[in-house]
């Protein structure tokens, strides 16, 4: 059946929102562009992206319902219904996956009592598989609101889900410490993150990322790890000794 035009905002919210959107379009010289920071924006109100966010967008950016749908079901950032404050996602590519991450997921999964896209009865944890993060050299990784903890297990990811649950202190292994997914979900939008100490504690690429580079610099001394053939152990180069 049809559904009936989404509700808008309440008058106060969509007050706000509007001050915001306006901040962001000016960023860019055609206004549809803004639309990606637009939808994180709608998202850091509500924490996923609803019919009345998606309203909001196409109203503001003279664009159809249609359109901003098209875009907000393509990209796996934007939530598509109500999920908790920590979204929790374990990367189940080839390489975490070998290294331990299908483990990690399972495990999860019964630990906490849901499946993938699954959110905790108290609204605390929303858990999912995610895609290679960049992190191989970490692997298995897992992410919580997009900050990297690596070289899990699946104990390491049931303590730190408990921790979590329970609102102890959590901190990544690399990058800023954690908020809300509403939060990041605002700095997503492009809006500063104002917590003190956060933005120095960002950074980049962990030492096994850069190790490659500082090599190729000249700036680590390595050894060889890979032995020129038939060299390694005393191999002669002909099969079985022979």
């Amino acid at each position: 059946m049809p559904q009936l035009p989404a509700p808008d905002f309440p008058a106060d919210v969509r007050a706000r929102l509007e001050a915001d959107a306006k901040e962001v379009i000016a960023r860019y010289p055609d206004s549809r562009s803004a639309l990606l920071p637009l939808l994180h924006l709608t998202q850091s109100e509500e924490g996923y992206v609803s019919r009345t966010g998606i309203r909001f967008c196409a109203e503001v950016l003279g664009l159809t319902t249609a359109e901003v749908t098209a875009v907000s079901t393509f990209y796996t950032m934007y939530r598509r219904g109500p999920s908790g404050d920590y979204q929790v996602g374990v990367c189940t590519n080839t390489l975490c996956a070998v290294m331990g991450g299908d483990a990690i997921f399972d495990e999860l999964k019964e630990h906490l009592g849901v499946g993938n896209n699954g959110t905790t009865p108290d609204g605390k944890v929303t858990l999912e598989h995610i895609e290679c993060n960049a992190a191989c050299d970490y692997a298995p990784v897992v992410m919580v609101n997009w900050e990297f903890f690596d070289n899990q297990t699946p104990d390491s990811a049931k303590a730190m889900v408990d921790d979590l649950i329970a609102g102890r202190p959590v901190e990544p292994t690399r990058g800023a410490p954690l908020c809300t997914y509403k939060e990041t979900a605002r700095i997503l939008a492009g809006f500063p993150d104002e917590r003190e100490g956060a933005v120095e504690a960002s950074g980049g690429a962990g030492p096994a990322s850069l190790i490659g580079l500082r090599i190729a610099r000249g700036e680590t001394p390595h050894a060889s790890i890979v032995h020129p053939r038939g060299e390694a152990r005393g191999d002669t180069g002909t099969e079985g000794g022979e």
